[in-house]
C-alpha cells in the first residue's frame, strides 16, 4: 500500500462485515482512520477491535433520522469526515404478485432514503468544514437492469445510481466528489439469505442458485469482498479527482455500459 489516504477520516456504513469490512481494512492499510458504522454496535466494535487502533465503532441505523444525526455528531466530534462509503443495504425478493408493502417500505427505507439522508448529513458536514470530501455509494448490477424476482431491490439500486448522478452534479461545486461502485454477485454472508429466497421461488436445492450465478460470471467466479477494495480506494483518493457522478462496474464482466 502507498498511503494514498494518509490522514483521512472515513466512515463506512454497514461496515461490520462483508464488503464494508473489507473496504475498512483497505482504507486503514492506505493510512486512513475508519469509523465502522453499523446497526449492530456490538458487531461494529468487534470489527474495529480486529482492525486495530485506526478503527473505531459507531451505532448507525440509516433508516432512522435520529440515528443519522447522532452519527454525524459522533464524526464531527472527531474532526469531521473526509470520506463516506454508503454501504448499508438490505435485500428481499419475490414475484411481482407477491411483493408486500412491508418489504417495499423496508428496502426503500434503507437502500434509498437511508443512503440519501446519510449522504446529505455528511455533505452538510463537509461543506461546513470546507472539506473537499469524497462520497461513494454502493449500487449494484441489479440497478442496471430489471430481474423477474428482484423488482423492488433492482428499483432501489437504480435509484442509487440516479441519486449518485444528481448528488455528484450538485456537490462538485463544493469540491465534494460523489461516485458509486456497482458490484455484481459477491460472496458474502448475505448470499445465504439470497440463495435461500431463490431456492424457495425457483424450486432449487439450497446452494444451486449461488453455483449458477458464479458460473455465469464472465470472469469465472463470484466476486469476493476484496475485489471491491481497489475501486473504493481509487474513488476515495486524489487519483480520482476528475471522476464525478460516475458508477463504476466491478462485476467480473457481468454488465457493460
Amino acid at each position: 500500500m502507498s498511503g494514498r489516504l494518509q490522514g483521512k477520516y472515513a466512515a463506512i456504513t454497514g461496515g461490520a462485515g462483508g464488503i464494508g469490512r473489507a473496504m475498512a481494512a483497505g482504507y486503514i492499510a492506505e493510512g486512513a482512520t475508519v469509523c465502522i458504522a453499523d446497526r449492530s454496535l456490538e458487531a461494529a466494535a468487534a470489527a474495529a477491535c480486529e482492525l486495530g487502533p485506526q478503527a473505531h465503532a459507531c451505532a448507525l441505523d440509516v433508516a432512522e433520522m435520529a440515528s443519522i444525526a447522532a452519527f454525524t455528531d459522533f464524526t464531527a466530534a472527531r474532526g469531521g469526515l473526509d470520506i463516506l462509503v454508503n454501504n448499508a443495504a438490505v435485500f428481499d425478493l419475490a414475484p411481482i404478485a407477491d411483493i408486500t408493502e412491508a418489504s417495499y417500505d423496508r428496502l426503500f427505507a434503507v437502500n434509498v432514503k437511508g443512503l440519501l439522508f446519510t449522504l446529505q448529513a455528511v455533505a452538510r458536514q463537509m461543506i461546513a468544514n470546507g472539506r473537499r470530501g469524497r462520497i461513494i455509494n454502493m449500487a449494484s448490477q441489479a440497478g442496471r437492469r430489471g430481474e423477474a424476482l428482484v423488482g423492488v431491490y433492482c428499483a432501489t439500486k437504480a435509484a442509487v445510481i440516479s441519486l449518485t448522478q444528481s448528488a455528484g452534479l450538485d456537490l462538485i461545486r463544493h469540491g465534494i466528489r460523489v461516485n458509486a461502485i456497482s458490484p455484481g454477485v459477491v460472496d458474502t454472508p448475505m448470499w445465504q439469505e439470497v440463495d435461500a429466497l431463490f431456492a424457495k421461488y425457483e424450486s432449487l436445492p439450497v446452494g444451486e442458485k449461488k453455483r449458477q450465478v458464479g458460473l455465469a460470471v464472465p470472469y469465472g467466479r463470484m466476486g469476493r469482498p476484496d475485489d471491491l477494495v481497489g475501486a473504493a480506494i481509487f474513488l476515495a483518493s486524489d487519483e480520482a479527482e476528475y471522476v464525478v457522478a460516475q458508477t463504476l462496474n466491478v462485476d467480473g464482466g457481468n454488465c457493460m455500459n
